[in-house]
């Protein structure tokens, strides 16, 4: 039997056809408070109460109070010594760190990074992108009794960082273009023109360098970690502080680590092309 014309009726015996019936949205509650929590504490720098998160939170207390006791029981809040309050521990920042990529990039580069920071007598850390964001995920002091020095963990902008642009200028072109077009919203339209120029720049000469971009006095340069498909997976950076104690000068520091960015990139199944040294002065 033919089948019936769009608008006729169905012939008998013959079944309508069903819409198709959408998917269930599942939620769980639960696990939404509680990275709700954890969410909130990451953007606080003070201790908070259960009260407190439930206020900042628009829930009530008895919706926060358990799920706060449990993370607490969990390690992923602490209490400082002597408060009631609580704060976000580094149970997560741990978490990270055990993820694959990330394990492996720093168990390549520890030992280099620390042979380097002992030769040259500057602070070293390693970033690498978290969003919009760039996260230090490695850091080495330097011997000197006055160096710069940055938190494990901490997170700032990756376009107003050297070491998120340098990151930045080495991906491909979907993930550049969207980072950097979030990264613009969020800024005056003369800062996002600069700042789009600055990662045009190192993508072009391989590196970053720029002076006083926040600290008088210290230059901070940066070369990417490329792994096998030449997409940087983090940042090698050195903010060389200028003294009189200088053991290394500049130009010598930046050829060491550069060395050291290509043999971390080597072991990633990377390759670093060589800049001409010594780097010129950086023109903003």
């Amino acid at each position: 039997m033919a089948a019936a014309e769009d608008g006729a009726p169905a012939a008998k015996g013959s079944r309508k056809r069903r819409k198709p019936v959408p998917k269930a949205e599942y939620t769980a509650p639960a696990l939404e408070k509680g990275l709700d929590v954890l969410e909130l504490l990451a953007t606080l720098t003070v201790p908070v109460t259960p009260s407190q998160i439930a206020q900042r939170l628009g829930r009530s207390l008895s919706e926060v109070y358990r799920m706060v006791m449990a993370l607490e029981r969990r390690g992923y809040l602490i209490r400082p010594p002597g408060e009631e309050a609580l704060v976000l521990s580094t149970q997560l920042y741990g978490l990270a760190t055990l993820f694959p990529p990330f394990r492996r990039v720093v168990d390549a580069a520890q030992p280099i990074m620390n042979a380097l920071a002992l030769e040259t007598s500057q602070a070293i850390h390693m970033a690498v992108l978290d969003g919009l964001n760039q996260r230090i995920i490695a850091q080495v002091d330097s011997p000197a009794p006055i160096a710069i020095r940055l938190r494990v963990g901490a997170a700032s902008p990756a376009i107003r960082g050297t070491s998120g642009r340098t990151i930045i200028a080495f991906q491909p072109a979907p993930v550049q273009t969207w980072i950097i077009g979030q990264s613009e919203a969020l800024l005056p339209p003369d800062q996002a023109k600069r700042y789009r120029s600055r990662v045009a720049t190192i993508a072009r000469r391989g590196y970053e360098r720029i002076e006083g971009e926040m600290v008088q006095g210290v230059t901070d340069l940066s070369f990417p970690i490329i792994n096998t498909a030449g997409i940087s997976i983090a940042a090698l950076t050195m903010p060389f502080l200028t003294s009189q104690q200088i053991i290394v000068p500049f130009d010598d520091a930046a050829i060491m680590l550069y060395r050291a960015a290509r043999k971390i990139s080597q072991s990633m199944g990377g390759d670093l092309p060589e800049p001409h040294f010594p780097l010129p002065p950086d023109v903003q």
